[in-house]
């Protein structure tokens, strides 16, 4: 299993959790309105007067075969939309309850 986190403008919406959905990823956690700021070159997400725009940010646990796919679906999203901001980072998960 693979769990992949996806920290995201809130100005995608939903697009995120409809792209989970159409690569068949029931699961997910998701975090609204929270803050933060690109490492390079992101604008910073603050919510605040000066920075108005916030984060979305999701956690999923995926089958290890579904991972590379969703990754790729997210990599494209990313690139079609650059300005807006979307990371996405996977790691393995050792053990589920």
């Amino acid at each position: 299993m693979k769990a992949i986190f996806i920290a995201y403008n809130q100005a995608y919406g939903t697009e995120i959790v409809e792209l989970l959905e159409e690569s068949g990823q029931r699961g997910f956690t998701q975090w609204i309105d929270i803050q933060g700021r690109g490492g390079e070159q992101g604008e910073p997400h603050y919510g605040n007067h000066a920075w108005p725009t916030q984060n979305y940010a999701i956690l999923t646990i995926v089958p290890d075969d579904k991972a590379p796919g969703l990754m790729a679906a997210l990599h494209e999203k990313d690139e079609r939309y650059p300005d807006l901001g979307l990371r996405a980072f996977m790691w393995n998960v050792e053990e589920m309850v």
